[in-house]
């Protein structure tokens, strides 16, 4: 199969970057990318290290995916980028804008957490040890994207959504998603929320179980005039169960920044 590094659509002057989670690649990003390039803006879904074209790194930090990323926006001419990760993709987002802020015009953190707790606590430990259990049992990742989506959604998500879902689920290399959960559970950016100066939104989903709503709003409200938005009946996958709200909802904040 050959996966490209990202997909990119539309033009200058204005662009904007899509990182996915640790369960997905960036085909989940299309809804957003088709909808943003058709309104004039250049729309970029990156495939983070280890997905889709683009090569693992030999020692996966998160730093050194945000190197990667600021590689990425060299390579492709992009001055000042609006980012928005999701998830995994917005723990990336955090530590670029902790390091690279001058590269941001706006940042949008998506379904995602400023930490993890401790990578040696019992909880992290246990959510290690579940994930990766089928991966180590020799199930791929096509094998598990059905019960993944059942249990990240929430109310009646578009089915065209969720046909995407299973796809981008399906195509991610089952060694790329463990090394993921593992590099998860020792994500800490909490004492940067304070300092971030760039336009930010915190987007939400009312029923999402990874990072709760009332998680995320607090963490908003840690961040200096930083806007919050929960999309009602979405879980874990607000840009795929519900295209449209999550697109408006990005949009608005967008034009205003």
């Amino acid at each position: 199969m050959n996966l490209p590094r990202y997909h990119q659509k539309g033009s200058w002057p204005r662009s904007i970057v899509f990182l996915h989670g640790v369960g997905s690649d960036a085909d989940a990003w299309m809804p957003q990318v088709d909808h943003f390039a058709a309104r004039g803006y250049r729309a970029i879904a990156w495939n983070l290290p280890g997905y889709g074209g683009t090569p693992a790194l030999p020692d996966l930090s998160f730093a050194g995916i945000a190197a990667s990323l600021l590689a990425l926006l060299d390579e492709l001419k992009v001055e000042r980028a609006d980012l928005v990760g999701h998830s995994y993709g917005g723990m990336v987002a955090q530590e670029f804008v902790a390091t690279h802020a001058g590269r941001l015009r706006s940042l949008t953190l998506s379904g995602t957490s400023p930490a993890f707790g401790r990578p040696d606590g019992d909880w992290q430990q246990k959510f290690v040890r579940e994930r990766l259990a089928p991966i180590e049992a020799g199930k791929s990742m096509a094998d598990l994207a059905a019960g993944m989506i059942q249990s990240l959604t929430g109310r009646a998500p578009n089915p065209m959504g969720m046909a995407i879902a299973k796809r981008s689920i399906a195509q991610v290399p089952a060694a790329t998603f463990a090394a993921g959960i593992r590099l998860l559970v020792t994500f800490d950016r909490r004492d940067a929320l304070p300092g971030i100066r760039t336009p930010t939104l915190v987007l939400a989903g009312e029923h999402d179980s990874n990072a709760p709503a009332d998680m995320m709003q607090r963490m908003a409200g840690k961040i200096r005039k930083a806007e919050y938005v929960c999309l009602p009946g979405a879980g874990h996958l607000g840009n795929l169960e519900n295209p449209g709200a999550y697109n408006a909802a990005l949009e608005r904040f967008l034009a205003a920044h």
